[in-house]
């Protein structure tokens, strides 16, 4: 081979040993990033496997406690609340219920982990027994009456300690509702975190097994974003927006990281992300099967959305990827 030709830029010169690729990384994760989601339900001494995700788990509040014990020992510092009622209804009033699943918990944790910022999940599908988002009437989910209820129960979430309100419903005009609703109840310090372009993905089927809520009919087309948009998405952060929303969450991640980009440049508020269980499950059952290296792949993933434009990370990942960073990663 003809060597005599010289080469003046090298490129490689910045990746021949780890302590260089380590002082000129460009994005880095750290267990701060990340919001880990906690699933609840009625009981006690609860701590029950969810088949599709391995290695997450339904709780009862006081094994969660240890949970999120084990949580900030590793540096992660916020949750994302998930309630599993004993009871479901039409108009899925239990969300409401100041003695709820959710609002005891928010409670609980408050007072054992002061220091823990605590979101909840702000939706009705959990709730109600045929499993949409919304009240429904002749087949149709309606948005403003759905938007009455939520109010009332982001203010229950807020009355009890919660740090942030996520609404995750996708329906028109809540963000300002809450924000609305919370400002004249007194609680102008609770921050709203908007889920503004959530898609009508087929990446959620874990996270309805996990909280029982699959839609009992049709799908959440009429009210979730359509994949194959992207300006829209730039329309819908625009209104939450104007209407105050505190943090911008695109939902899902992997398949969405052009979404999370062009927003990134749209705008300069706090800007999320949701991992979403169809993600990690994959990941999970293929690393189960020896096909790949699961720990670089939910690394490789996770970075991906840093590097995408994404300031949090709500990832079933962080307690693993926490552990790994602090090995050295």
């Amino acid at each position: 081979m003809d060597s005599s030709f010289k080469i003046s830029i090298r490129p490689r010169r910045l990746r021949k040993s780890f302590q260089i690729r380590q002082l000129v990384q460009e994005n880095r994760l750290h267990p701060s990033n990340f919001v880990f989601p906690l699933f609840l339900e009625e009981g006690s001494k609860i701590k029950n496997p969810v088949k599709s995700m391995p290695g997450i788990f339904r709780f009862s509040i006081d094994t969660a406690l240890f949970e999120i014990e084990e949580l900030l020992n590793l540096g992660i510092c916020a949750v994302d609340l998930f309630g599993i009622p004993n009871a479901k209804s039409d108009d899925g009033h239990t969300a409401l219920d100041p003695n709820g699943i959710l609002q005891r918990s928010i409670k609980e944790f408050k007072k054992h982990f002061p220091e823990l910022c605590i979101m909840t999940d702000v939706a009705l599908d959990p709730f109600t027994e045929h499993g949409h988002d919304g009240i429904v009437k002749n087949g149709e989910i309606l948005n403003d009456e759905t938007v009455s209820v939520l109010c009332k129960m982001a203010l229950s979430h807020a009355d009890a300690g919660a740090d942030f309100v996520a609404p995750s419903d996708m329906m028109d005009g809540r963000v300002k509702a809450i924000r609305d609703t919370l400002d004249s109840y007194g609680f102008s310090q609770t921050g709203i975190v908007a889920y503004s372009a959530k898609y009508a993905s087929s990446f959620y089927g874990p996270f309805r097994d996990a909280l029982n809520s699959s839609p009992k009919f049709g799908d959440k087309k009429t009210y979730q974003m359509n994949p194959a948009n992207s300006r829209e998405a730039l329309r819908e952060v625009s209104l939450d927006l104007q209407e105050g929303a505190d943090i911008i969450l695109i939902k899902p991640g992997l398949s969405y990281l052009d979404i999370v980009s062009q927003v990134r440049n749209f705008i300069d508020l706090p800007l999320a992300v949701y991992n979403v269980s169809g993600e990690y499950s994959m990941v999970k059952a293929a690393s189960e099967k020896g096909w790949i290296d699961g720990e670089r792949i939910m690394m490789e993933m996770l970075l991906s959305m840093k590097r995408a434009g994404a300031d949090i990370i709500f990832t079933y990942f962080a307690k693993e990827a926490s552990h790994i960073i602090k090995r050295g990663y």
